[in-house]
């Protein structure tokens, strides 16, 4: 009797394991979600784009605004201080008395000194026909005759003060005053109405960064302001220049050198500090136009998750063929998950490079520097990935929800 053994039994047969798919298969199948639809994928990335291109635009002016401040700060230097009279006892106008700019020069560590005083009560006009109430918000002062270089500025048409002129009817205009007068040359014999009577104009300045109160100043030599205008002689404000590593010590003794008898009613100031600090203040007005942006991301955030919606929506069959072929949930969920996170990419570097090209055009016509600082880009483009993951993440599920037997129905 042969005794047969039997055979062992077939091991149970493994169900099949899904294809992992790979960034490469996602964004190749995130593509082709997009470009079918091309019209609504690129009105829905419209919104991203707007918000990342404001985001970028915001902070990359107000770098590059605070860039070209700062390089026109250092490029006039920082050693400029400046002495103004101040209030005396009564809360009136205090006086500097008329030798205080010869006793700031002997100062150790002072290098230049010049200065102006307000001449009160006169107006200058275009001609005796202006109105008097229309006086444009011009002062009139008489002027030192080094005080273009000490302030860092220039004349840009004519020419300036000299020995002679200032004690003559001549004036010159600042930057600003210039353009509200409406003159943008000098020619021989031209003349402006200055308290009453005609003065000659010979000059024009360039802006006055670092002392704007020039800019829309009507100036008249020292002695032509005492002899024509009436005015009294005293410096109303002393502008000076130290040795970089003298200016603390300068500053610190200005008041008392400049009115030994009242220090307290001298004020002392450092305009490139003021400067620099408004630089670096620049950007606090800003949070609005931020917030503009956010909005705006916010409603491309609506944008895509509705269109994510809608194309869960029509192609249902897609997704039940796919099932069917034995792609899982979770292939179902990531590739509409990577669809809208693409859809919003594509809308923030749009943004990036729209708000880039607007900073750029804008700080060059400005003659800043372009500065577009990292997070304005990095930011831009990590708020769209997050967007597109928040508006695509309940469409993705969604769709992986939806059994092949429903999804095919549709067929």
């Amino acid at each position: 009797m042969t005794i047969t053994s039997a055979p062992p039994p077939a091991a149970p047969a493994r169900a099949p394991v899904p294809a992992r798919l790979g960034p490469g298969d996602l964004a190749a199948l995130a593509a082709v979600g997009l470009r079918t639809r091309r019209l609504r994928a690129s009105l829905s990335a419209l919104g991203i784009a707007i918000g990342v291109a404001a985001i970028v635009a915001v902070l990359g002016l107000a770098r590059s605004s605070q860039a070209g401040l700062l390089a026109e700060i250092g490029k006039l230097g920082t050693n400029l201080l400046t002495v103004t009279n101040g209030q005396n006892f009564t809360g009136g106008a205090a006086e500097l008395p008329e030798a205080a700019p010869g006793m700031i020069a002997s100062l150790p560590g002072v290098t230049g000194v010049q200065y102006t005083g307000s001449v009160s009560n006169v107006n200058a006009y275009r001609n005796p026909l202006i109105p008097s109430i229309n006086t444009n918000a011009l002062t009139v002062a008489a002027a030192s005759l080094g005080l273009p270089a000490v302030v860092g500025t220039s004349v840009a048409q004519g020419s300036y003060l000299n020995a002679a002129t200032a004690r003559e009817p001549v004036a010159v205009l600042g930057y600003a005053a210039a353009q509200r007068l409406g003159i943008d040359r000098i020619w021989p014999g031209m003349r402006i109405w200055v308290g009453g009577q005609w003065f000659y104009a010979v000059g024009i300045l360039s802006p006055a960064t670092l002392a704007p109160e020039i800019d829309s100043a009507i100036l008249v030599g020292f002695p032509a302001a005492e002899k024509y205008l009436g005015f009294d002689g005293h410096p109303s404000e002393i502008y000076l220049r130290a040795q970089d590593s003298r200016v603390a010590a300068v500053d610190s003794l200005l008041a008392a050198q400049a009115n030994p008898e009242n220090p307290t009613q001298v004020n002392v100031s450092q305009p490139s500090a003021a400067l620099t600090a408004q630089a670096a203040a620049a950007g606090a007005f800003d949070t609005l136009f931020l917030g503009l942006g956010a909005i705006a991301l916010l409603v491309g955030a609506v944008g895509v998750a509705n269109i994510m919606v809608i194309s869960v929506l029509e192609r249902r069959s897609e997704i039940g063929l796919r099932r069917a072929l034995g792609a899982t949930k979770g292939q179902i969920r990531t590739q509409f998950l990577s669809e809208a996170i693409l859809l919003a990419l594509a809308g923030g570097a749009a943004g990036v490079a729209a708000g880039s090209a607007a900073t750029a055009i804008y700080a060059h016509s400005k003659g800043w520097m372009i500065v577009i600082p990292p997070e304005a880009w990095a930011g831009g483009l990590g708020a769209a990935v997050l967007i597109g993951a928040a508006a695509g993440l309940l469409p993705a599920i969604r769709a992986a929800r939806l059994s092949p037997t429903q999804a095919l129905w549709a067929i």
